[in-house]
């Protein structure tokens, strides 16, 4: 809920609404059907937007920055979505483009010093052996290129077909099927090494 109101603080600043009409629900422009609305898709999609952007931000303030921001383009673009099927998949590209964007803003800002780019990097602790297999089999993912990570992520995560995957990724079904074999493969062989050293 908090997470709902926080959300519906920056939507209504964006349209110019004073975000004191926030805590007071009578004053509240919002219909209350759009708010149920809005509830109802935050809670039905936020924690598997929210893994998929950690797997492509790889930190947890940036993954929750981008859900945020495509949360809040829901907020705003909602009644664009005529069909409440795509909602899921309006979600996920929403985010792909948050994610490029804020890397090619990245990229534009500054250059990235060596010993700052190594300090960013995730790192593998082999002393804690007791954790469960999906934590290994996450850090692998994050460690595996975004061409081949996201393509998995959506495909195993979140059970999306080569059609879905094209459409979010805006890259060819064949595109998308050679990505997946290469980039199971490479899982493949990451997960034997770990598993191996345990």
């Amino acid at each position: 809920m908090v997470v709902v109101q926080q959300l519906n603080k920056f939507t209504l600043m964006e349209l110019g609404r004073p975000e004191t009409s926030m805590l007071d629900s009578e004053k509240l422009e919002c219909s209350s059907d759009y708010q149920i609305e809005f509830e109802d898709i935050v809670n039905k999609h936020y924690k598997k937007i929210y893994y998929m952007a950690l797997s492509m931000a790889k930190n947890e303030p940036d993954a929750a920055d981008l859900t945020q921001e495509t949360f809040r383009k829901w907020a705003v673009k909602h009644s664009t979505i005529k069909d409440s099927s795509k909602v899921k998949s309006w979600l996920y590209t929403t985010l792909y483009r948050n994610f490029i964007d804020k890397k090619r803003d990245e990229n534009r800002m500054r250059a990235i010093e060596p010993e700052e780019l190594h300090n960013q990097m995730p790192t593998h602790n082999p002393n804690h052996a007791e954790r469960i297999d999906s934590k290994i089999i996450r850090e692998t993912l994050l460690s595996m290129e975004e061409h081949f990570r996201l393509p998995l992520s959506l495909f195993y995560l979140e059970d999306y077909s080569y059609k879905e995957i094209s459409d979010v990724l805006k890259i060819p079904i064949g595109t998308v099927m050679s990505r997946l074999s290469r980039g199971k493969e490479i899982l493949h062989r990451k997960l034997s090494v770990k598993f191996d050293t345990f």
